[in-house]
């Protein structure tokens, strides 16, 4: 099934549980290597009661339920997770239109330095590194890029 046929929408209290559960698999899949700073139900709470409720977070929602989740908090990208079932379907391209589309004026996230197909993805849309750090200022203590996107006018 192709992401077509997922919905993109804001997400809401009852969503913040699935999405969490997208976050939990993905950080497992995609970064194996990585320490987590958090515990399964530490990030299942911070979720519910800081993601959810604070950012301007969005869900994908197959017919499963929950495949992805996005979340931006003015003109930075915090969150962009997938399902792991749902890596090269089209659906992360779906949720980097929406983010631009939502901030026009430029975007910025910082990702790992191990997670080089993420770091693909955003070169392939538009990102430049600008900025590479040894990961003291993150709680994984990874070092991390920080990337930039701006609408060329």
């Amino acid at each position: 099934m192709n992401s077509d046929h997922v919905v993109l929408r804001r997400a809401g209290d009852a969503d913040a549980l699935p999405a969490a559960d997208v976050w939990l698999r993905s950080f497992t899949a995609a970064l194996p290597s990585v320490r987590r700073a958090h515990n399964d139900a530490e990030v299942r709470a911070w979720f519910s009661h800081v993601l959810v409720p604070r950012y301007e977070t969005w869900v994908a929602v197959a017919q499963i339920g929950a495949a992805g989740v996005m979340a931006l908090d003015g003109g930075e990208l915090k969150q962009l997770y997938l399902d792991p079932a749902w890596r090269g379907r089209g659906l992360g391209d779906r949720f980097m239109s929406l983010a631009k589309q939502r901030r026009p004026d430029g975007l910025a996230l910082w990702t790992f330095q191990v997670n080089e197909a993420a770091q693909r993805f955003y070169e392939r849309h538009g990102f430049i590194a600008v900025e590479r750090t040894d990961g003291l200022r993150n709680e994984e203590r990874e070092p991390d890029i920080r990337y930039v996107w701006q609408l060329q006018k």
